[in-house]
């Protein structure tokens, strides 16, 4: 065995044992996550892969339905054979621990001493700090893709920090295969796999070796992404003519989904400062930092110093002509190993920052980030150990405090009652296949599994609007026209109420949504579906002027509800509602040409609740909405603020100039000066 991994190997087991047996215990302590993610299209994906949705669904959990699967067949495998949640989140904080068993590996590999128990120390500090990241602690035990595809990410990245060790061409083709897998299970995985060919130019080979040595790396990176998505890729090529779909539309333009970019703004800085200044922000305590929950980090900042002190450091050293001997010297491997390690995970954090900023999705990197910034400090400080371990010490420590108090750990806690889902399903509904046209943000997908054998799902209204034109509408109709009269609407709450009692969901609200498509509520055949251990959610953001229902708990910490009421043929006369539509179509649109900065991704199809038209834009987290004769938009970051934008006669009449734009994070736009 390598002496390098001598003392690591010495101690492996006792560290793997000890990172399971923390992720289980914390896992436990956290208590069962319930994320809004889960909700809507996680536990559906995991059900989708392992049976064919695309005859009986429609953008069931919206555009996620279509995304990659078969992560989260793990997590649907283990809750529907009936073990108790908590057994569930023990199996998935195991899978989980595997990233903090690979951290501590790569650790003790690139560690800049040469002294075996320096190097045990080394790698023991770097795993106790990735344990340490808010955002990993937040994720164990759930469903999340990101920390279960991490592994595969870190274990990559480990094969090619040991061929550059050791180097040898099986090893760079495993990690191509690694690689590959993870892009395929989560595509934001793309990004180190692209990364990671710093690493493979790294290792030490004549030139034309190496770049046969990036060939090979990329066709088996290649290869064995395709052979991972291809079953799913079929299928949604043959339906939607895109085999990555909703990705990369604006490269196979399927009409039904946009062609626009899907990038997301909500972590993205807004400036050059900004964004150099992110690893000190990141130690605030505030949410929607870096994600959406409270999440502060002082490692980051950590890394940037101690680069930036060595940088000094070394030009210090090199004017006076003079070296910095290190009291055990790092070979010139390690010294190799390192460097590419800090230029992969420098490429990634550039990358990563401009294209979502969002941490959920750079949990491979944040391992990397604590190896490159305890290395520096182990380099920095070769000749000052109380002074290197002083530093350790007061690092751990604050960020051990910032965990404590000023970070949270789960999207929606639920405590570890009975099963994941406790659901009691109306026997109507467990029996009678039916066509469900389910309406919300939150798609409540995770019902799904829970139907009649032979029913569908379609989330038309709410998320990502299906209607009334286009493509979408087209397919929405047949499957209502195959479907009917087993036609059902699918809402957030306890009952659909009639407008006289002024309680939310209203009928004419729902019924509204549904005319797009011709339908209406029969309240005389209404049905309710009781999710015990769901915390409530609102059915309809935002938009509604009625008080929503308090649900009631009961040997649960929540009970959620599910109303579902049977469909019938609306006869009404709609042509003012559509010229009424045509005219806030033309407004709309020109208030995106205004400022297409904000308004992202452009020309959703408006929806028509309560007397309110508005439109989505997932993009920017912005709503636009024309109601009681004005323009608006919402921001749905930071709390809803509606802006008022002038009349909606005035924009009728032509296009009308915005100041708009982004500051803090936060959109803002108001009418030029003349025009106000």
């Amino acid at each position: 065995m390598p002496a390098e991994t001598v003392e690591a190997a010495r101690y492996r087991a006792y560290v793997y044992a000890a990172c399971t047996i923390s992720a289980v215990a914390l896992n436990y302590a956290l208590g069962k996550e319930m994320a809004w993610d889960l909700l809507h299209y996680h536990f559906y994906s995991g059900f989708s892969a392992l049976g064919d949705r695309f005859e009986q669904d429609y953008f069931a959990a919206g555009p996620q339905s279509y995304f990659i699967p078969y992560a989260y067949v793990p997590f649907y495998a283990l809750v529907k054979l009936g073990l108790p949640a908590l057994a569930v989140g023990s199996v998935l904080a195991v899978i989980h621990s595997v990233v903090l068993w690979l951290t501590y590996e790569l650790a003790c590999r690139v560690s800049p001493s040469e002294n075996p128990k320096e190097r045990f120390f080394f790698g023991v500090c770097v795993t106790v700090l990735t344990l340490m990241n808010p955002v990993f602690l937040q994720q164990i035990g759930s469903s999340f893709a990101d920390i279960t595809t991490a592994g595969l990410v870190l274990g990559g990245w480990l094969l090619l920090v040991r061929a550059i060790l050791r180097p040898r061409v099986k090893l760079v083709i495993f990690a191509a295969i690694l690689l590959g897998f993870a892009t395929a299970l989560k595509p934001t995985n793309g990004l180190y796999a692209l990364a990671a060919s710093f690493l493979v130019a790294f290792v030490p080979l004549p030139f034309f070796a190496r770049i046969r040595n990036l060939f090979l790396f990329g066709a088996m990176l290649g290869m064995s992404f395709v052979i991972t998505v291809a079953p799913w890729s079929y299928r949604l090529a043959g339906m939607f003519g895109n085999p990555m779909f909703p990705l990369l539309n604006g490269i196979f333009k399927s009409p039904e989904f946009t062609t626009a970019s899907l990038k997301h703004y909500r972590f993205v800085p807004d400036s050059l400062t900004d964004a150099l200044l992110l690893p000190f922000t990141m130690m605030r305590t505030d949410n929607m930092i870096v994600v959406e929950l409270q999440a502060p980090d002082i490692r980051y900042a950590l890394l940037l110093l101690v680069f930036l002190v060595s940088v000094i450091v070394w030009i210090w050293s090199s004017k006076r002509d003079t070296a910095i001997p290190p009291v055990s010297p790092a070979s010139k491997s390690i010294t190799r190993a390192l460097t590419a390690l800090g230029f992969g995970f420098s490429f990634s954090w550039i990358v990563w920052l401009n294209n979502s900023g969002n941490s959920r999705y750079f949990l491979p990197m944040a391992s990397v980030a604590a190896a490159l910034a305890v290395a520096l400090l182990f380099r920095l400080l070769a000749n000052h150990i109380a002074g290197r371990n002083g530093i350790l010490l007061a690092l751990l420590v604050g960020q051990g405090t910032q965990l404590a108090l000023g970070t949270e750990y789960r999207w929606n806690e639920a405590p570890w009652d009975g099963r994941w889902f406790n659901v009691e399903m109306p026997v109507k509904l467990a029996n009678q296949p039916n066509l469900y046209l389910s309406i919300g943000m939150q798609s409540n997908s995770f019902i799904v599994p829970f139907l009649a054998k032979g029913s569908g799902v379609i989330n038309f209204a709410g998320g990502y609007s299906l209607g009334p034109g286009g493509a979408n509408a087209s397919r929405v109709r047949t499957m209502i026209a195959r479907s009917t009269p087993h036609l059902r609407v699918l809402v957030g709450g306890a009952q659909i109420y009639r407008d006289s009692t002024l309680r939310s969901p209203r009928q004419s609200d729902v019924d509204d949504l549904l005319r797009t498509f011709d339908l209406r509520v029969d309240m005389s055949d209404c049905e309710t579906i009781t999710v015990q251990g769901v915390r409530p959610m609102d059915w309809w953001p935002q938009e509604s002027s009625a008080p929503a229902p308090t649900a009631l708990a009961g040997k649960f910490k929540y009970t959620s509800n599910l109303a579902s009421c049977h469909l019938v043929a609306d006869t009404g006369d709609r042509s003012e509602e559509t010229r009424a539509r045509r005219a806030v179509d033309v407004v709309l649109d020109r208030l995106e040409d205004a400022c297409p900065a904000l308004f992202q991704p452009s020309r959703p199809q408006t929806e028509h609740i309560n007397q309110v038209w508005k439109r989505v834009y997932s993009a920017t987290d912005l709503t636009a909405s024309v109601s009681q004769g004005q323009v608006k938009f919402i921001s749905g970051v930071g709390g809803p603020r509606e802006i008022v934008l002038g009349k909606e006669s005035e924009w009728a009449k032509g296009p009308l100039r915005l100041e708009c734009g982004r500051r803090d994070r936060i959109y803002f736009a108001k009418l030029a000066q003349k025009e106000q």
